[in-house]
């Protein structure tokens, strides 16, 4: 990885773009256009064959665009005549700055953008410089890029926006194993235990009425799904005294989009489950699939008089033992270190952020990005300040709105 400061200095972000191209390498051009229906299209007509993160598909951007309707554009990257690298931002204004993210803010985590397999063997900084490049001088009211929460590597491709200077994100990121099975994954984890906790809660729900776990499988069953979920966050939130990220009526139509629009392909790519229990849904999880990883995008449980019996962890018990089952060799909980996630956990990833300055004031912008992120880690690193904060927030709950950088 890296040096941090590195992503800083211009020095060091000139050296590592200007690193000499390998034989290999294909002469590159950039091209930067508006989110239009044609580059959008294109842009997923080079998904199709991309190697690409569930949050930079060209279904998430299609209907993150629609429904928020951002500053966007598509910058693609050709080598040798073919586009080899794609990257699909919103431009936000933060005060008297822009910056470019990727599509979906804090809901886009996992991020690798879609990249050509056969180039990425050939990558070369020089070639990603003339993207960024091509990217000020198409919307020169950028001041940085912020690609945050990236992969370090993916489906065993290294991300070739990693070779950019870069420091840790602040949240790690947990998935347990699944390579040798879920009885395996059991064995592993105090499987005994797990067994026993979940035939105490079978019972428990029988008892209150009998229970079901559901696929969403029509778009009757996802909007039902996420209503429920979105009225659980909304309460937690709340209860926590933190901003709520699905609170945008505009975000909560591109999920209801996302997951019904989902359902047309013959895998979809996204998929939500539910407990039921006497006829309530009693917790919700949203996961997406990139090739045999699944990941839980999200979850939430109902805070009621069944939420001692941990319906969360029944469904994730139930979700993972079904991901083994079908396959699938990771079960990925996305970001965010908490207790239950560790019950599972063996794969540790840090994601990586890399803040690109395309103007003079970018560069003192990306500095206060980089210590923000230095400061969240430093809290979320210390358990007796992260307890602390936690408990400061439930304190002054309703005392005060949430911002944005709650989280």
């Amino acid at each position: 990885m890296a040096d941090a400061t590195a992503s800083l200095d211009k020095t060091g972000l000139d050296a590592a773009m200007a690193a000499p191209r390998t034989s290999q390498a294909r002469p590159a051009t950039a091209d930067v256009r508006a989110a239009s229906a044609d580059s959008l299209a294109a842009y997923a007509a080079f998904c199709r064959t991309a190697l690409v993160a569930p949050a930079q598909s060209a279904s998430w951007v299609r209907h993150w665009i629609a429904e928020t309707r951002p500053d966007a554009v598509v910058a693609t990257l050709e080598a040798g005549g073919r586009p080899v690298l794609a990257l699909a931002l919103e431009i936000e204004r933060w005060g008297p700055f822009r910056i470019a993210r990727f599509m979906g803010g804090r809901h886009a985590n996992g991020n690798f953008a879609a990249a050509d397999p056969t180039w990425l063997g050939e990558v070369d900084c020089e070639a990603v410089q003339t993207l960024f490049d091509a990217i000020a001088a198409a919307r020169p009211d950028i001041d940085v890029v912020a690609l945050q929460r990236l992969l370090p590597d993916f489906e065993g491709a290294a991300n070739p926006l990693a070779r950019l200077p870069s420091f840790p994100s602040p949240n790690l990121s947990l998935a347990a194993d699944l390579g040798d099975g879920f009885e395996a994954l059991l064995a592993r984890t105090n499987g005994k235990r797990k067994r026993k906790k979940h035939r105490s809660q079978t019972r428990k729900f029988e008892a209150a009425g009998g229970f079901r776990r559901l696929c969403a499988r029509t778009t009757e069953e996802v909007h039902s799904l996420l209503y429920a979920f979105f009225a659980m966050k909304e309460f937690r939130f709340r209860r926590m005294g933190i901003a709520n990220v699905f609170g945008d009526p505009q975000v909560r139509t591109f999920f209801h989009k996302l997951f019904a629009d989902a359902l047309k392909e013959e895998r979809p790519p996204f998929l939500l489950h539910g407990l039921e229990v006497a006829g309530k849904l009693r917790a919700v999880t949203g996961s997406s699939i990139s090739g045999r990883r699944l990941i839980c995008e999200f979850g939430a449980i109902a805070e009621d008089d069944l939420a001692n019996a941990s319906p969360g962890d029944f469904l994730f018990f139930e979700n993972i033992q079904e991901a083994g089952e079908s396959g699938f060799s990771v079960y990925d909980f996305s970001v965010g270190d908490e207790p239950y996630k560790r019950l599972w956990c063996e794969i540790e990833t840090r994601h990586l952020d890399v803040l690109v300055p395309l103007s003079l004031k970018g560069r003192t912008l990306a500095f206060c990005l980089h210590r923000n992120a230095r400061i969240k880690a430093f809290i979320k690193n210390s358990p007796k300040i992260w307890t602390l904060t936690k408990a400061l927030r439930r304190r002054t709950a309703g005392k005060r709105q949430p911002t944005d950088d709650d989280g």
